[in-house]
């Protein structure tokens, strides 16, 4: 198994500069472990806050080195669940969709590294006063939640502004990375690492419904769209300027653009999208991945899919610094 030597494993004492995502629903204890023991880091997927279902999670992980995140908006409403998940010694914290500051403290105190994910520089300003240790610049080719930069700009301009106040933060790239190429390209824009979401969502360890995982595969990059759609039929009040990335779909094609009609008929919706979540229907529920889904070929396990991409991406640097030598 090929390794690379960056600031972030030299940090967080990994073979890989990867991180997983930590993607609400899907990122479960057993993903994140698979990931840490292939020499990355995984994290869980705290969301929007089941103090139960995360501690199983840190039970199923089975002692490995794990991390977790949250939705920072939403966690502001349940603040115990940070120093309930706290208690599980995780290596590191990642807040995404809000303001860090107000958790920093518990989270630095409790000898966890503290991570932000950000999609514009206000945000990363923001992580810098909370001190963050890691700041992840997430372009918009993402699953789930995000906004509007693309990955190929925004991560230099972050690692620019992260170098002239804060040179020591640790920055990792997250959007539309699934192989060693886009292992490779972070690095060299700038990035001490990745944080993988859709192709880790493609996996065999992943909390994802088997119709889904079909769904990615007959699905190439043009088969998403960033929508509110979700959030309004699961009266979830995201905050603007984020959207989602999902995979078009019946769903998707009945509501995107019709959100206020949509918000009229949640007596009639809201139930009927519940119970396609539940069957694992892939067409009238949001399925959530992003633009990477164009790379992905099988749903394989989480240690052969970090193994190659690290492999993938030494290829790649070498390569590279062939053509330069020439």
């Amino acid at each position: 198994m090929a390794s690379l030597n960056t600031r972030l494993t030299r940090q967080l004492d990994l073979q890989i500069p990867l991180l997983s995502a930590p993607m609400a629903f899907a990122s479960g204890g057993a993903l994140a472990a698979a990931v840490s023991r292939a020499g990355g880091l995984g994290l869980i997927g705290g969301g929007y806050g089941d103090a139960l279902w995360i501690d199983e999670q840190f039970a199923a992980a089975a002692g490995a080195r794990v991390g977790v995140g949250f939705i920072t908006w939403s966690l502001s409403q349940s603040p115990a669940l940070l120093t309930r998940a706290l208690v599980h010694r995780p290596v590191a914290v990642m807040l995404s969709f809000g303001d860090p500051r107000p958790f920093a403290d518990e989270i630095h105190a409790a000898g966890a590294r503290l991570v932000c994910q950000c999609q514009n520089l206000g945000h990363v300003r923001d992580a810098l006063e909370a001190k963050a240790n890691i700041v992840v610049a997430q372009g918009a080719e993402a699953g789930g939640h995000g906004a509007l930069r693309g990955t190929l700009s925004w991560v230099p301009e972050a690692a620019d502004s992260i170098a002239a106040r804060a040179p020591d933060t640790l920055l990792l790239a997250a959007g539309g990375i699934a192989d060693g190429r886009g292992m490779a390209a972070a690095l060299m824009l700038g990035a001490d690492g990745v944080l993988v979401g859709t192709r880790l969502w493609a996996s065999q360890e992943a909390l994802v419904p088997p119709r889904h995982h079909q769904a990615i595969l007959a699905t190439d990059g043009d088969g998403t769209v960033r929508t509110t759609a979700a959030d309004v039929v699961r009266q979830l009040d995201w905050p603007r300027g984020f959207t989602a990335r999902i995979r078009r779909n019946a769903f998707v094609e009945r509501w995107h653009g019709r959100e206020a009609e949509l918000q009229r008929q949640l007596a009639i919706e809201a139930p009927r999208y519940r119970q396609a979540a539940a069957a694992g229907d892939p067409e009238d529920t949001a399925v959530w991945f992003g633009e990477a889904a164009g790379l992905i070929r099988a749903i394989e396990p989480a240690a052969a899919i970090v193994q190659r991409m690290a492999d993938e991406a030494v290829a790649q640097m070498r390569r590279v610094g062939a053509v330069v030598m020439a």
